[in-house]
């Protein structure tokens, strides 16, 4: 019978590289609280027409990336190809701007992609997403920067540049659209690659992030975005790289950043790294102040961004490790000793330790190396004299001192070890 094997771009996670991810969310889950966000949690699969109004009929997720199937009305339903979408369903369908005027979400779970897999992207990958929405003020947009680089940097993240554009509002933006879609007729379609062939008539901004050679260089001198914003666009941006300047967060400005979603407006940024190859991207964001409203609801602003969780775990591999390390390990020697090396066990977890106990009884020379194999502070050895008496013997592993305690002590003698 053939091996069944995992889907490919789909990953197994084991405990080592599981931990990496638990440390992003733990981390998440202390920052952002700090800047006034909870955690929602939406559903992986949404109707189909919910990420084509939001993302954008002309994009590459939409077009070619997403995973849909039909149920048995004939409706269209896809997992989520990205989280905010179903954020702002979720906000509108529950009234929620009826009740908050600021509204500070973040969710952490799996998107689904069917593009080639490789390096720190997979087809199903995991993000940490933040989304406030209500304010239009700049020190909005500054403040989430802010606690996405206060993220990072508690993960021990470095060398990571922080990008940022304004791309407009929709009063500037699509006299810049004419602008960039005259200026690059004068180019030629015939130069330009197909998908910035076809995206020149439909969206011109995608353009400027395509990532063939030879369209960068030819649209190295595009008109940018910045010198043809509106003056209240001008000032929005301004503000923020003002309060990114009081706090000390350095930034590059980047005339070619559009991101690669439609719903984005003013400002815009991603962060990048150059440890992870190509694909340097570790997470972006921006304004979508009409998003709320293009979806069915209320004229109400919005911003935020995500982290792509699988991009993080490889910086972290370089700068972090955590280890799964025991407090104890209960050893036994004897087949008549596994009750008590058993109930022994189990003080020490309602003590609150963490352990493992070994299910064979086995000679001390075996207990002792797979004792050393499990990385635990200290072990715990029950034989039958241990048994007879009451004792037990408990081991530093770390410096191998051991020594014969009443088992009634073995919780105290573990504290003692810290």
């Amino acid at each position: 019978m053939a091996q069944i094997q995992a889907i490919k771009g789909f990953a197994d996670r084991f405990p080592a590289e599981s931990r990496l991810f638990q440390l992003m969310e733990d981390t998440a889950r202390k920052v952002f609280p700090l800047y006034g966000f909870g955690e929602l949690r939406t559903p992986l699969m949404e109707y189909t027409d919910l990420f084509c109004r939001g993302i954008g009929t002309e994009t590459d997720v939409v077009q070619k990336e997403m995973y849909s199937i039909s149920d048995s009305k004939g409706r269209s339903m896809s997992l989520r190809p990205e989280a905010t979408a179903g954020v702002m369903r979720a906000y509108i369908e529950n009234g929620v701007h009826a009740r908050e005027s600021v509204s500070k979400f973040f969710t952490i779970g799996p998107m689904f992609r069917h593009e080639r897999p490789q390096k720190g992207r997979l087809r199903q990958f995991h993000q940490i997403n933040c989304e406030c929405l209500g304010p239009k003020e700049p020190e909005a947009d500054a403040e989430i920067i802010c606690m996405m680089m206060d993220f990072l940097g508690r993960l021990g993240l470095k060398e990571l540049t922080l990008q940022i554009n304004s791309l407009g509002c929709s009063n500037c933006r699509p006299k810049y659209r004419a602008t960039l879609h005259d200026w690059l007729a004068g180019i030629g379609r015939d130069k330009l690659c197909e998908d910035c062939a076809r995206r020149m008539e439909t969206n011109p901004l995608r353009v400027l992030d395509c990532k063939v050679e030879g369209c960068r260089t030819l649209t190295a001198g595009a008109p940018r975005i910045l010198d043809n914003v509106c003056p209240e666009c001008e000032a929005h941006f301004a503000a923020v790289l003002r309060h990114l300047d009081a706090e000390h967060v350095p930034y590059q400005i980047n005339h070619r950043l559009v991101r690669g979603l439609d719903y984005y407006t003013r400002t815009t940024w991603e962060v990048v790294s150059n440890n992870i190859g190509s694909q340097g991207s570790v997470a972006g964001g921006g304004r979508y102040d009409g998003l709320v409203a293009q979806l069915g609801g209320p004229e109400v602003p919005g911003i935020g961004f995500a982290c792509g969780m699988e991009r993080l775990a490889l910086l972290m591999e370089n700068s972090i490790t955590p280890e799964l390390s025991p407090d104890f390990y209960v050893a036994v020697l004897d087949e008549t000793c596994k009750d008590a090396g058993f109930a022994l066990a189990q003080s020490l977890r309602r003590a609150g330790f963490a352990g493992m106990l070994g299910y064979e009884s086995r000679s001390m020379k075996a207990t002792m190396r797979q004792a050393g194999k499990s990385n635990a502070r200290c072990t715990f050895i029950i034989g039958p004299d241990e048994l007879s008496s009451g004792q037990v013997i408990v081991k530093n592993m770390g410096t191998g001192e051991q020594r014969s305690i009443p088992c009634s002590e073995a919780v105290s003698s573990l504290g003692g070890e810290n």
